[in-house]
């Protein structure tokens, strides 16, 4: 697969088509993604991270941001494909306390399962 620059989601609009398109569930994180229409730039991996108050105080869902930041730049390059966006929800108890190397697997793992078709 292409080795394509990451770009940080900001859009609200961005967040809400991905939720819309294929996701797969992790014990740490739940991954959603959506291959990018026509009309939208095909260049960039596009990735986004949420943290709702289900996480914990701001403490904690900053942790859980930092770490899924720090493995979507370990497995995207490699594993993502350009024109696709990436949107990793954080899990309560789950994102701040997996070892990073099972984050790093599962979002390898999540990433090759929806390129198969297998996400919902």
């Amino acid at each position: 697969m292409a080795f394509a620059p990451l770009v940080t989601l900001t859009r609200r609009s961005d967040f809400l088509a991905a939720a819309r398109a294929r996701r797969r569930a992790t014990a740490g994180f739940t991954l959603q993604a959506r291959q990018r229409g026509a009309d939208e730039p095909a260049e960039a991996l596009r990735v986004g991270y949420t943290a709702s108050k289900k996480v914990g105080n701001a403490v904690a869902r900053n942790r859980a941001k930092r770490r899924m930041r720090a493995a979507a730049r370990a497995v995207l390059p490699q594993a993502g494909v350009a024109g696709w966006d990436y949107v990793l929800i954080g899990r309560p108890g789950a994102t701040a306390d997996l070892p990073f190397e099972r984050l790093t697997a599962d979002l390898a793992q999540a990433i090759a399962a929806i390129h198969r078709g297998r996400g919902r």
